[in-house]
């Protein structure tokens, strides 16, 4: 499995160290429970797939979002935790393909690997799929044929 830094996922996530202490893992974790803001998902979703509007509704409901977006601001737990996960997953599809052009490329072709799904939809659905993702990508850069 590929790992990414904790400071390059929290720059993704726009979570920021508190004072003068660095971020970690676990503080990394508390700040998608508390809630990443809205804003996080929707330069995210441009970031990940620019040309689809519709990607940000897979992470939260359209309805909902509109709901945040005139109450606190900030997504709730479990759509933080999908935020995370795709994050997670563009943070090793850079690593491994270095360019946004081909990480957006493999993240939205269906692969064949992964029953013909898409690698974004899998890990946006659930931690089992973004780290059957991340294994595949793992592959690719180590050379394990994929």
């Amino acid at each position: 499995m590929t790992f990414v830094e904790v400071p390059s996922l929290a720059a993704l996530l726009g979570v920021r160290p508190r004072r003068d202490r660095s971020l970690d893992s676990l503080d990394l974790s508390s700040e998608v429970d508390r809630g990443l803001s809205v804003a996080t998902v929707d330069r995210l979703c441009r970031l990940i797939s620019p040309d689809d509007p519709n990607l940000v509704y897979r992470i939260v409901p359209k309805a909902t979002l509109a709901r945040r977006r005139r109450g606190s601001g900030r997504l709730n737990s479990e759509e933080s935790n999908r935020l995370a996960r795709l994050a997670q997953v563009w943070a090793v599809a850079m690593d491994v393909w270095k360019t946004e052009d081909s990480a957006r490329r493999f993240l939205s072709k269906p692969h064949p690997l992964l029953r013909n799904r898409t690698p974004r939809e899998l890990a946006i659905e659930s931690d089992i799929g973004a780290r059957a993702v991340e294994n595949m990508l793992g592959g690719i850069k180590y050379g394990i044929p994929v």
